[in-house]
């Protein structure tokens, strides 16, 4: 695929959480959920976000989106700053960008039917006259692979894929430019999954969206992703095209998620890379490397004070520096000698 200019452009984004403990609610720490992360997705590209449950995959999504305000960076959207832009003033912007949540009985009102569903944004957005908006929801239905009958029908009647296609037509009904989907098939089936994603890939060709995908399953962000960032504990670790990723992963989390994926042949029995140790907590994380404190590994003391953000260590793929989780030879060329 064409890549083009970013649509969105994310740089050194920190979310953090004031932590309150007592009956008086004294801020007792800082959880610092996102911390530092930069990446960019350009006009019909697919990034995939992936990392384990609690590392601020989510967190980014939301603050894509602006349900959260961030607490340092930026985030430009179509080449505009958003990351503190008022309410009022971002109602111009909504129409550019679109969440899917991992629930869709959870993010459908149960009280108003399809068409309400998905008219609702078009009217809040004072979006075409009350026959456009009916031709419009009659549309997407069709494009999702909803019978227009089923309109009039309310969320606890469809299943949970069908409830899914509900929530994506919603999402493009003000025509976006980039789509969240925050674990979109994680709820559904094996065989219904495969229909969702096929469906947000002929989006994708016929529409030219741009999509933020964020799961946990590295084997679906394959299927679908141009690039993957993988993120470990409010950081992004490594981020490449999702080929380069997958059959030359380099940071030591990376390798060890892709070992985690199933083979496809039942007969071949897997050998994941085990883990030892806890993930540190993101409140006031310590010093240096979080994934060699979490492995207790023998470099770990140095890494106090060195900035592990990503840099290049090949052309468009990225890695942090860190002692802890690169080879010997990776360190070497980028030129980190772990001697000294």
């Amino acid at each position: 695929m064409m890549i083009t200019a970013p649509i969105v452009e994310v740089d050194k984004l920190k979310m953090y959480f004031p932590v309150r403990r007592g009956v008086l609610g004294r801020v007792t720490g800082t959880l610092k959920a996102v911390d530092e992360v930069s990446f960019s997705i350009a006009q019909g590209e697919t990034l995939g976000l992936v990392g384990e449950s609690g590392c601020g995959k989510s967190t980014i999504g939301r603050c894509l989106v602006r349900l959260l305000e961030p607490t340092g960076g930026h985030i430009r959207l179509a080449g505009k700053d958003i990351t503190h832009r008022s309410q009022w003033r971002l109602r111009r912007m909504r129409s550019m960008v679109q969440m899917v949540f991992q629930d869709p009985s959870a993010s459908l009102d149960p009280r108003m039917d399809v068409r309400h569903l998905i008219t609702e944004p078009m009217v809040i957005a004072e979006r075409g006259s009350r026959r456009s908006r009916t031709k419009r929801v009659d549309w997407l239905m069709d494009i999702v692979g909803l019978p227009q009958s089923s309109a009039a029908k309310f969320p606890h009647e469809f299943s949970g894929g069908q409830k899914q296609r509900i929530a994506i037509a919603r999402a493009l009904a003000l025509d976006p430019k980039l789509i969240i989907l925050d674990e979109p098939v994680s709820a559904l089936d094996v065989s219904v999954q495969s229909q969702v994603l096929n469906l947000l890939l002929d989006l994708q060709n016929e529409l030219k969206l741009s999509y933020l995908f964020i799961s946990h399953d590295l084997s679906v962000v394959k299927h679908i992703s141009d690039r993957v960032a993988v993120m470990y504990l409010g950081k992004i670790v490594e981020m490449g095209a999702a080929d380069t990723i997958y059959k030359n992963p380099r940071h030591a989390y990376t390798k060890a998620l892709i070992s985690a994926i199933p083979p496809p042949d039942p007969t071949v029995t897997p050998a994941p890379i085990v883990m030892t140790g806890d993930v540190p907590s993101p409140i006031d994380p310590p010093p240096g490397s979080a994934f060699g404190r979490r492995v207790n590994h023998p470099r770990v003391d140095m890494t106090a004070g060195l900035d592990l953000s990503p840099v290049l260590i090949a052309p468009g793929h990225w890695v942090a520096p860190d002692p802890c989780a690169l080879s010997d030879e990776d360190l070497k060329k980028l030129g980190i000698d772990v001697l000294n």
